[in-house]
């Protein structure tokens, strides 16, 4: 189910040298941020959980997952080189796996170590602050590159979409609406987060059984689904 050909290819389109830049770009920021907001407020878990929250987990992660996601297989299928891929003697779930493992794997290295490294800088991993939001953000990365994957696979204006959706559903609706709440990759990684805190200073609307089973249903879905439209496009391709 794994290639490494596909998955060292994978790699160094999303590790080119324009892509690693912009996907560093927000872990600087959130790890520059946090220093500053050390200097001025000191050490303090309200705060810690706030900024982790609210830039970390709400909006660095399901970039990151629309930067690593589309681009492990959008432009190959944008400018037609998938098909080359495709001509080789590798099984389409083998292609489709391979780069979401890539893709789970540079979300979180890019999103959850940043993510850990703002924690301990706000307030020393008080209350397991750093390590709950962590563990989220590792959680959500596997839900995001799914995703991305998938819209990826079946849409030319896949970093559009994502984009939008990691912006405008997950940061505003997904923080604020009480129904949208319930469909958010976002809640669910919190609840798996509060599970690891404890107390109330993360907190989730859904249910951390709930949060697992959406969790898990929407990443296998997902791939599933981006396998037959890979499929699909083979077939396409040969008539």
């Amino acid at each position: 189910m794994y290639d490494p050909t596909v998955a060292r290819l994978t790699y160094r389109a999303l590790l080119g040298r324009r892509r690693a830049l912009i996907l560093g770009a927000l872990p600087v920021l959130l790890i520059l941020i946090s220093v500053i907001v050390r200097a001025l407020v000191g050490a303090d878990d309200q705060t810690a959980s706030d900024l982790l929250g609210g830039l970390a987990l709400a909006t660095m992660v399901p970039i990151i997952g629309v930067i690593a996601g589309t681009g492990a297989i959008g432009p190959e299928i944008d400018d037609g080189s998938v098909v080359y891929l495709l001509s080789k003697p590798v099984k389409r779930p083998t292609i489709i796996f391979t780069k979401l493992i890539v893709a789970i794997a540079v979300t979180m290295v890019f999103s959850a170590l940043p993510t850990l490294i703002a924690g301990f800088i706000l307030n020393g991993n008080g209350q397991q602050i750093a390590v709950a939001y962590t563990v989220a953000a590792l959680v959500s990365s596997i839900a995001y590159a799914a995703l991305f994957l998938l819209l990826g696979t079946v849409s030319r204006h896949a970093v559009v979409f994502g984009l939008v959706y990691a912006l405008v559903w997950e940061a505003l609706f997904g923080s604020l609406v009480a129904g949208a709440k319930t469909l958010s990759v976002q809640q669910w990684s919190l609840a798996v987060a509060h599970k690891v805190a404890g107390g109330d200073l993360v907190t989730s609307e859904v249910g951390l059984p709930t949060a697992t089973v959406l969790l898990v249903v929407v990443t296998v879905l997902a791939t599933w689904y981006a396998g037959q439209k890979l499929r699909s496009l083979t077939l396409a391709g040969e008539e």
